[in-house]
Formats: C-alpha cells, sequence, structure tokens
C-alpha cells in the first residue's frame, strides 16, 4: 500500500538505501584520512581493532536483511580509550 505521498515502499527503499549508503562511503573516505601519518599516530593494534568492529557491524546489519531482530552492538571505543 502506498502512502498519501504517493512514494512506494520500494522508492522509499531506494531513496533511504542510497543516502545513508553514500553517507557511509562518505565517513569511510573520512576516516582514511586518519591514515596520514605527518597527522596522526597509530598502532597497527588500534588500526585492527578499528577494522574489526566496522566489518562486525557490517556483517550484523548484512544479517537484518536475511534474519529478524539481529541483537544491536555497543558503541566503538578502543581499547587504550576504555582504560583511561
Amino acid at each position: 500500500m502506498k502512502k498519501q505521498t504517493g512514494e512506494s515502499k520500494h522508492d522509499k527503499f531506494v531513496r533511504l538505501a542510497e543516502a545513508r549508503t553514500n553517507k557511509i562511503i562518505d565517513t569511510l573516505q573520512l576516516l582514511g584520512n586518519c591514515a596520514n601519518t605527518s597527522v596522526y599516530e597509530y598502532t597497527k593494534d588500534e588500526v585492527d581493532e578499528i577494522f574489526q568492529a566496522i566489518e562486525q557491524e557490517l556483517r550484523e546489519a548484512k544479517k537484518k536483511f536475511t534474519k529478524a531482530e539481529p541483537k544491536k552492538t555497543s558503541r566503538f571505543l578502543l581499547s587504550t580509550h576504555k582504560e583511561g
């Protein structure tokens, strides 16, 4: 059933999915800027931790398209930040 706006569920999905995917891509590109060692300092472990968290969240998001109600993960903090 269409809403009064005339936008179908699929049209709404396409509109939101494209916008949200582009937002994620933009944010990942910004994260990539943190690799600049003339501005930032980081360890391999920190980088591994960041990408493990991103990959885990990506797996969870993908599951939502095939399973009902997967559990939401907590917010990400680097382990060095958790200590202090």
